[in-house]
């Protein structure tokens, strides 16, 4: 059960240092639509977060950044309609011009007002700033374990991307 503290949804900005580092780009167009229908039956076919089905989910990576050796872990996979979806990249929303939008399902979703909304991003912000001044080491073997692809345990620091 989730702590009641802990918001339903949230907002995961990924460095910009670790922009294109993720499972679409290290599998192939195969092995990624195998293991995005799998997210999708294993969550029902609706949205993990919100609830929402009889929509177009998306496949949203769930990663885990230990700060201290610098690695971007990918820890697991979910199913997401496109609003909560927008939400966990909502600096591309942003950019995209639909960050208000974004922010409101927010606040929707976990019950928060919009002060409450604000200050959040403000602090994922920072925490996205912080993050981008460093290089990452993608570490994917999740998928190796999860999904029994075979994947290059071998690290490599990712080339910083201004």
């Amino acid at each position: 059960m989730n702590n009641p503290e802990e918001p339903k949804l949230t907002v995961e900005l990924v460095p910009r240092t670790c922009w294109y580092s993720n499972v679409r780009y290290e599998v192939s167009r195969e092995e990624w639509d195998r293991i995005r229908k799998q997210v999708y039956k294993q969550a029902g076919h609706r949205c993990e977060i919100c609830g929402k089905s009889g929509v177009r989910l998306h496949c949203h990576e769930i990663w885990e950044y230990d700060d201290r050796n610098l690695r971007q872990i990918l820890r697991g996979l979910v199913a997401l309609c496109f609003d909560c979806h927008q939400v966990k990249h909502i600096g591309l929303a942003n950019i995209q011009g639909h960050g208000e939008e974004a922010a409101r399902h927010l606040a929707d979703v976990n019950g928060w007002t919009l002060k409450k909304t604000d200050a959040y991003l403000e602090k994922v912000q920072k925490l996205w700033e912080e993050r981008s001044l460093f290089n990452w080491s993608l570490d994917i073997s999740y998928l190796a374990k999860e999904h029994r692809i075979r994947v290059n345990i071998k690290e490599e620091k990712l080339r910083r991307r201004s």
